[in-house]
């Protein structure tokens, strides 16, 4: 099983997972979804929403931008270990995340959120440690 998920795999795969949230959050933030299904269901207005659905929608761009990098899908100049240390800081907190989206008011989000991140965690794991 560890074959399968290769570096480069993980990168894949992660990519994959980055663009479904990306997405998810897109419908979150125009309705589509109610934001009352997010967020451990604690977010109390449709301006609350959007601003945390924004720093959301950021942080998942930077990431997708990092796993472009390091997947070498994208020319840079920025320094590898500079990578690595976002690599580090996602994988802290998408384990962050998994704490917290066990203690969600929902059961989508309990179960679909903590191991939607539990599975990135690893997958950075297997990217970092390239």
């Amino acid at each position: 099983m560890m074959k399968f998920f290769t570096p480069q795999h993980s990168i894949n795969i992660l990519l994959v997972l980055v663009i479904a949230v990306l997405f998810f959050h897109g419908l979150v933030l125009t309705g589509v979804i109610p934001y009352s299904v997010t967020w451990g269901g604690r977010l109390q207005s449709h301006e609350e929403m959007v601003a945390f659905e924004t720093v959301a929608v950021l942080i998942n761009l930077v990431l997708l931008t990092v796993l472009l990098v390091k997947g070498e899908f994208i020319s840079h100049s920025i320094p590898m270990k500079w990578i690595h240390a976002l690599l580090w800081v996602y994988l802290v907190m998408f384990c962050l995340n998994t704490v917290g989206n066990l203690m969600a008011e929902t059961w989508v989000e309990r179960i679909a959120g903590s191991s939607l991140t539990l599975l990135s965690a690893f997958l950075c794991y297997r990217i970092v440690r390239s």
